[in-house]
């Protein structure tokens, strides 16, 4: 089956202050010998993704520098955009990025680490017309989750009823892997001129009008790397992997 896109964006204009002790570019953070974004963008080139957009901010001129290099390593192309304003919510660096893509494309975050698998997986399907898809883990009880700050969605027949952080019904995890159409800059737009300026009040928009769908990861590896504890997590998960990009396809059970 034809893949859907071969292009992804990827936000990394945030400072994240939660881990500023052990760098002051997040995305530039070392875990187990490659920083957090080399290794989002290793795990989606390894899925079959070619073309990044990734937006900046903080010190964006060090990582973009620093991507150059990565894109050539790697083999991959890359592209810009600078947030200025990289101290509001995360919505407003995707929306930065509607000026370049005008077809479907994936989003990442620049700190998640996650198994390729659900890429390629994710990458066979198609997202609502003028709409995206979601992949989510319904693992309830996978031990690296942070239920305190994880983002959670209410789903039903395959559809995104809710999402949010404080929800307290809900089926499954929001994993930041995205299968978007550019339908989603005209979401969180509207978001955005309501006052809410996170992504998941864009993608509140579209689960309104029945066009935020959710792909179910199966199992598979993903881990959201916000502080201290999922960083030893994370350095735990890699050491027990031969390869930048090979990782296990359960969730590990790390304390």
């Amino acid at each position: 089956m034809t893949s859907c896109t071969g292009t992804c964006l990827i936000i990394a204009a945030g400072m994240g202050t939660r881990m500023a002790h052990r760098s002051d570019s997040k995305p530039l953070l070392e875990v187990g010998g490659y920083a957090l974004i080399e290794r989002v963008i290793m795990t989606a080139s390894d899925a079959g993704l070619t073309h990044f957009v990734i937006v900046t901010g903080h010190h964006g001129e060090c990582l973009q520098t620093f991507l150059h290099k990565v894109a050539v390593t790697v083999g991959v192309d890359i592209e810009f955009v600078q947030n200025d304003e990289w101290k509001r919510a995360n919505g407003l660096s995707v929306y930065s990025a509607h000026v370049r893509l005008n077809k479907p494309f994936f989003l990442l975050m620049s700190d998640h680490l996650f198994d390729p698998e659900i890429i390629r997986t994710m990458n066979h399907s198609r997202p609502p017309e003028g709409g995206l898809l979601l992949g989510v883990d319904r693992n309830l009880d996978n031990p690296l989750i942070d239920l305190d700050d994880v983002t959670r969605v209410h789903s039903e027949h395959g559809h995104v009823r809710h999402i949010g952080k404080q929800l307290r019904e809900y089926d499954a995890f929001d994993t930041g892997i995205f299968l978007c159409t550019p339908g989603l800059f005209d979401a969180l737009q509207s978001s955005m001129e309501q006052g809410d300026d996170s992504l998941s009040g864009g993608v509140y928009q579209l689960a309104e009008k029945g066009l935020a769908h959710v792909h179910d990861i199966e199992g598979r590896f993903w881990l959201d790397v916000d502080d201290e504890a999922a960083f030893h997590k994370a350095t735990a998960v890699l050491r027990e992997n031969d390869l930048p990009v090979k990782i296990v396809t359960e969730p590990a059970a790390v304390t």
